[in-house]
């Protein structure tokens, strides 16, 4: 820790929503504290109501550092989380990160120097997906392939210039309070949407493949299935909310479950020529498994189209099956909470 930070640098406040985060959070919060950078900063960690050791991690590193604070978030929520981080701090530069992600040793200084050098209101760069063992090692190369999530780049990599989203972000304070932070009814996609008021306010999203974060993917079958269904039936909920924040990528998932399905139904009742189109989903997995998993265990290999399938099928059918009462509830609160710092 700096004695004496540096005051030419902008000071930042690094904000962290949590829940049941016990597995990793020590590390996470310690990859924010070895920082290299002189700037002043601050970490505000959310807990919501875990359930298990998290919040006695947490005192521990309030106790051993004076940077950290805690501040409670009852709900449970990540958007509810990250807005009373946001209201609990108080520096210029806002960092988002969660309890599950590894910050690189130079991200704060290089966030911090591309929003001086872009003028953008947010940046942000890879969610770089790492596995502890053979699952989620499988998962990392599902979600950090171009079969698996298109040509997000924030998952695959790509040259550095405006987005339409970014993993986590880094932003203006002023950006965010211009906003009213997150919105509190997105309880998935809640990054996306609130980019996509930014960039409709004329404010520039920058990806940067110098930024990278190293993100731990679900452990098991079901919790990556509900993972991803959540993601389709939130970002359902985005395309409702804001007209023309859709495209082709975000319809391919639901595509491919509507025919895979429609295909299974002719199979069985009709001709066998219907099991085409699932025989074919299942050989273009498998066939786009084997670069994917380059490097990685026999056994992490095998697992990654069941990977694939998991994410494609559970987003696809959670953005079908995305109630329209919840697009109902979100438009009822187009006023988010004011978190402009006390």
């Amino acid at each position: 820790m700096n004695a004496k930070p540096d005051v030419r640098l902008p000071a930042v406040s690094v904000i962290m929503p949590v829940l049941n985060e016990e597995r990793h959070l020590r590390g996470a919060v310690e990859a924010i504290l070895a920082q290299e950078y002189d700037g002043e900063m601050e970490v505000v960690i959310a807990l919501g109501p875990s359930t298990d050791r998290t919040d006695e991690i947490a005192a521990e590193l309030v106790r051993e550092d004076p940077r950290v604070h805690t501040v409670p978030n009852p709900t449970g929520r990540t958007p509810a989380a990250l807005n009373a981080a946001i209201k609990a701090s108080r520096h210029p530069v806002v960092v988002r990160v969660d309890g599950h992600g590894m910050l690189s040793p130079n991200y704060i200084a290089t966030a911090v120097r591309l929003l001086e050098e872009t003028g953008a209101q947010n940046v942000g760069g890879i969610m770089h997906a790492e596995g502890e063992n053979d699952w989620e090692h499988a998962v990392a190369a599902a979600m950090t392939s171009k079969i698996g999530v298109g040509n997000a780049v924030f998952h695959t990599g790509g040259q550095a210039g405006p987005a339409e989203t970014v993993y986590l972000g880094v932003f203006r304070r002023e950006a965010l309070e211009q906003q009213g932070g997150y919105n509190e009814e997105f309880i998935r996609a809640q990054d996306w949407e609130l980019n996509f008021r930014i960039r409709e306010a004329g404010g520039l999203i920058w990806f940067s493949p110098e930024l990278r974060v190293s993100y731990r993917p679900r452990p098991t079958v079901k919790a990556l299935a509900k993972q991803y269904k959540d993601y389709g039936r939130w970002r359902h909920v985005v395309a409702r909310y804001h007209e023309g924040s859709i495209n082709l990528r975000y319809l391919a998932p639901p595509t491919a479950v509507c025919a895979i399905a429609a295909g299974l139904v002719v199979g069985a009742a009709l001709t066998p020529w219907g099991f085409v189109v699932p025989g074919g989903y299942l050989a273009a997995i498998a066939a786009g498994s084997v670069p994917a998993g380059k490097g990685l265990p026999l056994k992490a290999r095998l697992r990654i189209p069941v990977a694939l399938a998991t994410m494609h099928m559970s987003w696809g059918w959670g953005f079908l099956t995305s109630p329209k009462s919840l697009a109902r509830k979100v438009i009822a609160s187009r006023k988010p909470a004011v978190v402009t710092a006390d």
